[in-house]
């Protein structure tokens, strides 16, 4: 072991951490715990530091010392699961055991440290400090650990003190997709679009606050009484919720959906079985030809996934402005600017709406603008921009069918504060829409786009819809399986009138035409 030269004393504990660090390096080179080993520290620490340590404070040291060193090696380490169940570190009883045995160490580790002095120290030289804390306690108390087992115990006192403690690996994890903190002993994740209950657990309520409040603060918020609820993003685009007491009435919960490292295209869900050829095809097409886009769907169906994979098909020319809550959206044309509201100050000011984004925008000669996902008051201002030049525009917003879609939009605009009769929302809503994408989540977990929709016009004082793409599945245990069928003898009128309007009819494959009719 590389030895630690501590710093001279500065008070009585800083004086017990120092001998404290000695007596673990005597023990670990074959000394045995209880008073004399803390003796021999003891002139240790008189030789090399010239200063003597009266009689007095000698003797209650050995008592303290001798106690700790003692209790410590006779304190009996969670019990391992054995060998096959550890194999390769994986497996639910290895985490249990690692999770048990860094919460048993971390009062010692956090004994070892003096924490100010941590703080201004480099990242590299924390890091190692820790590590070598952590070997300190795990030789004290007589960890049995290889090789393997010491540098993941490490790794996971690390991530509880300088990381995201428990969550610090879900994170990790690529096939966890959400994870849901309901308590300390309630973790919870998505995997394969099916819920499970994980063995990661937290000590308390105050742990999971301390984990919590750390998660948000790297993402420039904060979170406490005066600002119980707090929705924030990772620097890699994952989505954060916290919600603590007095809202939160168990406890602190913290919801956290990761944000997929793998940049999908639209051949790439038809490879998910997540929509058709045909459906790819078809919105491949209605991208290119600038039709406005409305996706629907339900919390945690992929809205924003398909709603990536479709801009990905917005020609490289073409100026884009996102306007989104928390930043998701990642487009790769070369010509995009990225608007995120921001919340007020702890005084109520400074707030920057959803609205506010977008009445700028307009100023910013977008060829189209993308908000993440309408909720509000913009969706007025949302539905004029479509009317007013910035077609090929794109949003989400939560339901379940294109009817109740429509429905929800309308009532944001009703709702904004602007006194506007039905009818002319609604024949604003024709207008302005071209298509609504219907997403959903699959009782097999998949995500499929259940249904394509074309806006045709107005039926009496309603909106008319006409249905292009339909899923119909077909039950059979333990998955969701069925056909896309397509409908309409008018369909792809939309797809007409933009080939129209652009005269691309010509720069049009020869089959585009095809996609939407019967045959």
């Amino acid at each position: 072991m590389t030895e630690v030269t501590p710093l001279p004393a500065r008070s009585t504990d800083a004086l017990h951490k120092m001998l404290l660090w000695k007596v673990d390096e005597l023990i670990g080179a074959g000394a045995a715990p209880g008073p004399h080993v803390v003796g021999r520290a003891i002139d240790w620490y008189e030789g090399r530091t010239g200063e003597t340590i009266p009689m007095e404070e000698q003797r209650k040291l050995v008592r303290e010392l001798g106690q700790l060193s003692a209790a410590a090696a006779a304190a009996a380490a969670p019990a391992k699961p054995e060998p096959a169940a550890r194999a390769g570190s994986q497996g639910p009883a290895f985490s249990r055991w690692l999770n048990a045995l860094s919460q048993r160490i971390l009062p010692d580790v956090m004994a070892l440290l003096d924490l100010a002095e941590l703080a201004d120290l480099a990242e590299d030289v924390q890091r190692e400090t820790i590590a070598q804390a952590v070997r300190s306690v795990s030789r004290l108390q007589k960890l049995e650990l290889n090789g393997a087992e010491s540098a993941e115990l490490i790794d996971y006192v690390l991530d509880d003190m300088m990381g995201f403690g428990p969550l610090e690996r879900l994170l990790a994890d690529d096939t966890v997709s959400d994870i849901m903190v309901n308590g300390p002993q309630q973790v919870y994740v998505e995997r394969a679009g099916r819920m499970e209950l994980t063995d990661m657990s937290f000590r308390d309520d105050g742990h999971v606050l301390n984990i919590a409040t750390r998660i948000v603060s790297a993402a420039g918020r904060r979170v406490d009484e005066t600002t119980p609820l707090v929705d924030a993003r990772l620097p890699d685009g994952s989505r954060i919720n916290v919600t603590i007491p007095p809202l939160a009435l168990d406890g602190p919960t913290l919801t956290i959906r990761k944000f997929p490292k793998d940049e999908l295209h639209l051949a790439d869900l038809v490879a998910r079985s997540s929509m058709s050829p045909a459906m790819a095809a078809f919105l491949r097409l209605a991208a290119k030809m600038r039709l406005n886009l409305l996706i629907s769907g339900g919390t945690g169906s992929g809205k924003t996934t398909l709603l990536n994979a479709i801009s990905r098909e917005i020609p490289a020319s073409e100026r884009i402005v996102t306007i989104e809550d928390a930043a998701e959206l990642r487009l790769q044309q070369p010509h995009v600017v990225r608007l995120e509201t921001r919340p007020p100050t702890i005084e109520g000011l400074g707030e920057i709406t959803m609205r506010h984004l977008f009445r700028n925008s307009l100023r910013m000669r977008p060829d189209r603008i993308i908000i993440g996902e309408v909720r509000g008051d913009e969706a007025f201002d949302l539905l004029q921009a479509m009317n007013t030049g910035h077609d090929g525009s794109m949003s989400t917003l939560h339901a379940n069918s294109p009817r109740e879609a429509l429905t929800r939009l309308e009532n944001m605009i009703a709702m904004s504060g602007i006194a506007l009769p039905v009818a002319f929302i609604r024949q604003q809503m024709k207008d302005a829409i071209h298509l609504v994408v219907q997403i959903a989540r699959m009782r097999d977990g998949v995500r499929r786009v259940s249904s394509i929709s074309e806006i045709v016009g107005m039926g009496g004082d309603t909106v008319s819809i006409q249905e292009l793409f339909r899923f119909r599945g077909r039950a059979r245990p333990g998955r969701r399986c069925g056909r896309r069928a397509v409908h309409g003898h008018r369909g792809g009128a939309a797809l007409h009138a933009a080939r129209r309007r652009d005269g691309a009819g010509s720069g049009v494959a020869p089959d585009a035409r095809g996609l939407t009719c019967c045959r």
